[in-house]
């Protein structure tokens, strides 16, 4: 029998498990069936690994050298097989896109359509910022188009490189019939709506946090938050029933007014990541440069439009991988 990676595997959760019983849980075997198969691997490599006791198992000095290359060898082709099948999954010619809720990413579909005609452009979307980034590190998705609130890192920093695509002050919506909307105000202190009901969409983010301290420092605490899909937001809000956070990008909605918090208390940060060592890091510089025009041009449809043509969005320093 030759020494095989599945054996290192159980030699580590010995190991770690510090008993066979507890491994052979861990590796969903019978421990029987573990104890039989350590006997064998300890026959290749020539001696004892472990040494049983009333209190579980200790590791020998050639236990000890095994490990240590286990734990350099394992990480290892973990890493290779996920380098290959990033590679085996990129496709050179065509785009696969991954994003959250919002006007960006059919924005950013509709350019790149209209810029490179016949080449595949394909989208997957989600709540999650964390499961976007995941299948841009994975290899399943090239670019990952989402945001953050404020200064936060964004999902996988270790892993992705993190370009800002803009920064955009966060904006309420009210119903047009609105007390504040009425008043034709061109901001609204966020004291004013400390009794209102509130509604946003969802996300694995820290913005309810930033949201809920933001409101603290304002002196309330908010009543109630409807987190649901965009469409049921814009209901609540056109019916009266609360008021809602949206970005400076939202387009213009019949029965729906927007304006800007005073202070600007909260920001949302457009993010554009990709993996340096895929394929398609050689395309981030253009379709960087698609997503920021896709945010002005989704910026000039918006109701937003007037309170931000004062300077363009500041852009940070990027983030890369480590």
């Amino acid at each position: 029998m030759d020494l095989e990676l599945r054996h290192l595997k159980i030699v580590r959760a010995v190991a770690d498990a510090g008993s066979l019983t507890r491994a052979a849980t861990v590796l969903g075997l019978a421990q029987p069936a573990l104890s039989t198969q350590l006997k064998r691997i300890e026959r290749v490599l020539g001696g004892t690994l472990f040494v049983r006791g009333r209190e579980g198992v200790r590791v020998t000095a050639l236990g000890e050298l095994v490990l240590e290359r286990a734990r350099v060898l394992l990480p290892a082709v973990c890493e290779l097989q996920e380098d290959a099948r990033r590679f085996a999954r990129q496709d050179a010619h065509g785009y696969r896109l991954g994003g959250t809720h919002g006007p960006l990413l059919g924005g950013l579909v509709d350019r790149l359509a209209h810029h490179e005609p016949g080449v595949p452009v394909t989208t997957y979307t989600s709540w999650s910022e964390k499961e976007v980034a995941g299948g841009v590190a994975d290899g399943r998705l090239d670019f990952a188009l989402v945001g953050v609130c404020g200064e936060s890192a964004p999902p996988e920093p270790g892993r992705l490189a993190w370009m800002e695509v803009a920064r955009d002050p966060v904006y309420v919506m009210l119903a047009e019939d609105h007390p504040l909307a009425l008043a034709a105000r061109t901001e609204i202190d966020l004291a004013e709506l400390a009794a209102e009901a509130w509604t946003d969409v969802p996300g694995d983010g820290c913005f309810g946090d930033c949201f809920a301290a933001a409101c603290v420092r304002a002196g309330f605490t908010p009543a109630c938050v409807y987190e649901t899909d965009t469409a049921s937001c814009v209901h609540l809000v056109q019916v009266g029933r609360a008021v809602g956070l949206c970005r400076a990008t939202f387009p213009a909605t019949p029965g729906v007014v927007t304006r800007p918090l005073a202070g600007a208390p909260l920001v949302w940060r457009h993010l554009l990541g990709w993996h340096p060592a895929a394929r398609a890091a050689a395309r981030a510089a253009d379709v960087l440069a698609h997503a920021r025009a896709a945010h002005a041009e989704a910026l000039g449809r918006s109701a937003g439009a007037p309170a931000l043509r004062a300077g363009p969005a500041r852009r940070a320093a990027p983030w890369t991988a480590a």
